[in-house]
């Protein structure tokens, strides 16, 4: 079967007295026949070819499902006199969530709503959030069923089961109640899928007359809603990639003004928690990897902070949590994730051990205020996630539950290490790795090598039983931590963005080549995987080392860099400028010419690549996986396999249900083990 062939039609762009020919411009047309035509046409093709490994992907898909507790529940989470939790039944799809009244199992379970009935007829799902009022008596839910991050919101009597408002259209996932159970909070989003106004409902009000609380006219920044843990104070906070603003009041006092903390300063971020009397300020001003700041509640302005915990060069302050007596410092140090508590009475502080020298660790949801108690959720490559209550006064750690992993699965059948590649101009790039014990150290193994590198996040190294399925026929898998990632703190996100994002494509190479020089590979067994920003990272690899790789995963990439930073009617470009830089200026438009992944595709030999795109994805528009298969087709000179799919029905996030999320998976797999030749 011969691979569609996209029509070319001449397209040029013009800017800085540079032209640009997009011969597969007319793909952005999602109204046009021709464009969904092709888009089946790709789909038609990959499935035929993905046929041959089609009853290997049966048995993948047949172990991942195996591995799990299909009819499991979550650690109840107390709320006053409920415990809520969540549980999951054999065969479906999605989350009952349900709640108990009392401190034990003897009381009768109450289901407040199940997902699987919300899902039915629709292809896709997924529920943004879901918050019980104060008094306990309604569920505010919100749900997405295109893919498109666009949700309803709904409001549920939890006695009757029956919708008593609702729906708000057009809002982002999030929500917050007001103490009085009768209103609450939501955001509304604009054209470019911006949360930018906040808005106010009250219980049975027409929408369209919902009080305006703040609007955010700059659409460099989004909106985002709080109402603190303790239940005092409401917050309002504009952000963008690099500077914050945030506006607060008592909540309860819904005609009160809000009133600004610091007004934005450009590069200056703060984030705000109540705990004790006082607020608590995570801020990076003067201190490039953050600092934090006591203000009293009454004057929060900026000459009344006080310094309670120093800026140090070699650990990254990444988050803060309040509690009653307690603030939680959730800190990295040399790419290790760490837990620090600080007793807000005696103000001496200390960290939550773990024995494990590699390891990731987060805090749970953890809703009450007054509680010597945080629940954390911990893993690593090879222990699968379990949750702890840790009692901060006491510094004892109570387990509670370890995701179970059936069948014959023994941690001590596998290794995991972290290990440095050096960069070409010196640095040392993390790189976290897990692999069978019995795999040889011959360089024959095959490879799996990971990427993501933006924003700042740190990809953690933690466990995924799907992962098994790999690893058990061999295969290691790594992570490399390159530079625009959060692995070795803000210095090491900033120097891999804007002017120096080519850091991350040369770091992620240079891991492929330690990891080849020390054995575990070679450049004939790695395949290279990426999603949305990952996949641009991997489309810039293989452009700039094609030799290195058996094959590449590319999952809703963006690829098409320079044509979408230009185009600032698209979701979410402006917000961009931060990340990537703005085009319109010249500086970056060279700079991202260089190396946009699409604009750098040339007539010479590409590993075999499976490309994954979703219709409705508003992230990365399902022209840039499409655009960049046309043109590889046209230009490349091998004849290795290209295969795209676009997921008709799916947006950013893929699959919604788990067992569909699973053949997904067990469809990468076994496409990257026929290529293995495994």
């Amino acid at each position: 079967m011969m691979p569609p062939i996209a029509k070319k039609v001449p397209h040029e762009i013009s800017l800085h007295d540079h032209t640009r020919a997009d011969e597969y411009y007319w793909l952005r047309d999602r109204e046009n026949p021709d464009v969904v035509a092709y888009l089946e046409a790709e789909n038609a093709y990959a499935n035929a070819l993905l046929k041959k490994s089609e009853a290997q992907r049966e048995t993948i898909y047949r172990e991942m499902v195996a591995r799990i507790q299909e009819t499991d529940s979550s650690v109840p989470v107390t709320r006053g006199e409920f415990r809520y939790y969540t549980r999951t039944q054999k065969g479906h799809q999605y989350e009952i969530f349900c709640r108990r009244n009392g401190g034990d199992d003897t009381a009768p379970e109450e289901v407040l709503l199940d997902e699987n009935e919300l899902a039915r007829g629709h292809a896709y799902f997924h529920s943004g959030v879901r918050e019980v009022s104060p008094d306990h008596r309604l569920l505010a839910y919100t749900v997405d069923t295109s893919g498109a991050e666009t949700y309803q919101l709904f409001v549920m009597d939890i006695a009757t089961k029956r919708i008593v408002d609702g729906p708000i259209q057009n809002i982002a996932g999030d929500l917050e109640w007001e103490n009085d159970s009768r209103s609450f909070y939501y955001l509304e989003l604009d054209d470019q899928m911006r949360p930018w106004r906040v808005r106010r409902h009250v219980l049975g009000d027409d929408v369209a007359r919902d009080e305006e609380i703040y609007r955010e006219p700059d659409p460099a920044f989004y909106v985002g809603i709080e109402v603190t843990r303790s239940r005092e104070f409401f917050f309002v906070t504009m952000e963008s990639h690099t500077t914050t603003e945030v506006r607060f009041r008592r909540a309860g006092d819904v005609q009160g003004p809000l009133r600004t903390v610091q007004e934005r300063r450009a590069d200056i971020e703060y984030h705000l928690v109540h705990s004790g009397g006082s607020f608590f300020i995570l801020s990076n001003e003067e201190a490039l990897n953050f600092r934090v700041f006591e203000a009293p509640i009454d004057d929060p302005r900026r000459e009344q902070w006080t310094e309670i915990i120093a800026h140090r060069p070699s650990v990254k302050l990444e988050q803060i949590d309040g509690f009653e007596h307690h603030l939680v410092v959730t800190e990295r140090e040399e790419g290790q994730k760490c837990i620090r508590i600080l007793d807000l009475r005696s103000r001496d502080s200390h960290h939550v051990a773990f024995e494990e020298p590699v390891y990731t660790v987060a805090l749970e949801r953890n809703p009450e205020f007054r509680t010597s108690k945080v629940r954390l959720g911990y893993s690593s490559l090879t222990t699968p996630r379990t949750i702890y209550d840790y009692r901060m006064d006491t510094r004892e750690l109570e387990f509670k539950k370890r995701d179970a992993v059936l069948g014959n699965f023994d941690p001590a059948d596998y290794q995991s290490e972290r290990m440095f590649a050096v960069a070409t101009d010196g640095t040392r790039v993390p790189i976290s790795l897990v692999y069978r014990k019995n795999v040889p150290r011959d360089g024959t193994a095959p490879l799996l090598l990971y990427g993501y590198s933006a924003y700042g996040v740190c990809i953690e190294p933690h466990f995924v039983s799907n992962r098994l399925s790999l690893l058990d026929r061999g295969v290691i898998f790594a992570i490399a931590h390159a530079r625009g990632g959060g692995a070795l703190g803000r210095a090491w996100y900033d120097k891999g963005k804007l002017l120096y994002k080519r850091n991350s494509f040369t770091d992620f190479i240079a891991c492929a080549e330690h990891l080849a020089d020390r054995n575990y590979s070679d450049a004939g067994r790695m395949i290279c995987y990426g999603g949305s920003a990952g996949g641009m990272l991997v489309g810039a690899v293989v452009n700039m080392r094609p030799d290195l790789w058996r094959a590449a995963v590319l999952v809703v990439p963006f690829v098409d860099v320079l044509n979408t930073m230009l185009d600032d009617s698209l979701p979410l470009t402006v917000i961009e400028y931060d990340e990537w830089g703005n085009p319109a200026d010249r500086k970056y438009y060279e700079y991202m010419l260089s190396y946009s992944p699409y604009d750098n595709i040339a007539p010479r030999d590409y590993p075999s690549m499976l490309v994954l795109g979703g219709f409705h994805d508003r992230r990365v528009q399902y022209w840039e996986p499409a655009k960049w298969v046309a043109r590889l087709r046209a230009r490349k000179t091998d004849d290795n396999v290209v295969l795209l799919r676009t997921r008709m029905t799916e947006g950013h996030k893929g699959a919604s249900g788990r067992y569909d999320y699973l053949r997904e998976i067990a469809m990468e797999y076994a496409w990257m083990l026929e290529q293995w030749g495994r």
